[in-house]
């Protein structure tokens, strides 16, 4: 079965000194292998693509890119200059590749303005956001502009794990904890969290958000956000569930297992559940074989390998133009 896959990296040069911090404690083999994978967009990318029937990978920046970078004007130039450095490689294989808009958080209109040029432009998918930039969220009053912008265009936000601001107590003295492990998904489900409780979905219901990971944990959750919500007397004008199941989509980045899958799929519904790999930080052979022998139907099989990327998206009819099309529109 054909598949499109959503959150897959790649690496420039002028982004390397933001990534290597977060690759610091990394096997130098492994980090040797990683970083050879992620500055090509040619053989090894796309061999990995064939073997695992991949049509098509969305291409994303690996984090954190400039949210990390102090100067405003320098983030705003380096956001830029990268993304017209994907786009002149999605031109060279438009039938393979496409891309999410790596954006400059530290003004927001300017992120916005790069959000649209992009996709109306460059034909970029959306965008993804590495998580906080420099400690602030995007639930923060200043951010409403962009997310503004965002309900006005119809692209789909993907938030991307990040290193929390400071490590968390919790973990103090468990190294293992740190990052993928764990850190990551308590850093980015809260931050997912921030948008439900912030009311970023009653201002903008237009917003449609993507996780990866098979959403974080929260699809185990709903339950209990619900119940916890009436207990504390959160004003919101739906339940956090509801807001969770309309604007929340989640990939199977990283996620090889059939419980969490099930679970996703039986909380948010099948087309808010799509195929990822992660890749090259993880296995595109093994994700590829995971869900072509999980315990799906047919039906459900196809939303998640490529219908549902391809509705999300807008692909069918090309990506960026297809914003605001009826295919599109269905999910807004």
């Amino acid at each position: 079965m054909k598949k499109i896959a959503l959150e897959e990296h790649f690496l420039t040069p002028d982004f390397e000194e933001y990534w290597a911090p977060s690759v610091a404690n990394v096997d130098p083999a492994i980090y040797g292998r990683l970083h050879a994978q992620l500055t090509d967009f040619g053989g090894l990318r796309l061999d990995a693509m064939d073997r695992a029937g991949i049509e098509r990978s969305v291409l994303s920046l690996s984090g954190p890119g400039v949210q990390r970078e102090p100067d405003t004007a320098v983030a705003r130039r380096k956001a830029s200059e990268g993304n017209d450095a994907l786009a002149r490689e999605i031109e060279k294989r438009p039938g393979r590749y496409s891309g999410f808009a790596h954006l400059p958080m530290q003004d927001p209109v300017a992120a916005a303005d790069e959000l649209e040029r992009c996709v109306r432009g460059l034909g970029f998918c959306g965008a993804m956001i590495n998580g906080h930039t420099n400690g602030e969220y995007l639930d923060e009053a200043r951010f409403d502009a962009f997310w503004e912008r965002v309900e006005e265009i119809g692209a789909p936000i993907y938030l991307h794990p990040a290193d929390p601001v400071s490590s968390y107590p919790g973990i103090a003295g468990c190294p293992a904890l740190k990052r993928a492990m764990w850190e990551w998904t308590v850093e980015t489900g809260s931050h997912a969290l921030r948008l439900v409780f912030g009311g970023v979905f009653d201002r903008f219901p237009g917003v449609r958000l993507v996780l990866g990971h098979l959403g974080e944990t929260l699809p185990y959750l709903l339950w209990r956000f619900d119940s916890r919500a009436r207990i504390y007397g959160m004003k919101l004008q739906g339940r956090p569930s509801e807001y969770i199941r309309e604007h929340l989509f989640v990939t199977t980045s990283g996620m090889c297992a059939k419980e969490p899958l099930r679970c996703a799929m039986s909380a948010l519904g099948a087309g808010h559940v799509m195929f990822s790999v992660d890749y090259p930080f993880e296995s595109a052979g093994e994700a590829a074989s995971f869900i072509e022998n999980a315990p799906l139907g047919e039906e459900e099989r196809t939303d998640v390998c490529f219908r549902g990327a391809e509705r999300l998206l807008g692909l069918a009819a090309g990506c960026g133009e297809g914003y605001g099309s009826e295919e599109s529109a269905a999910w807004m």
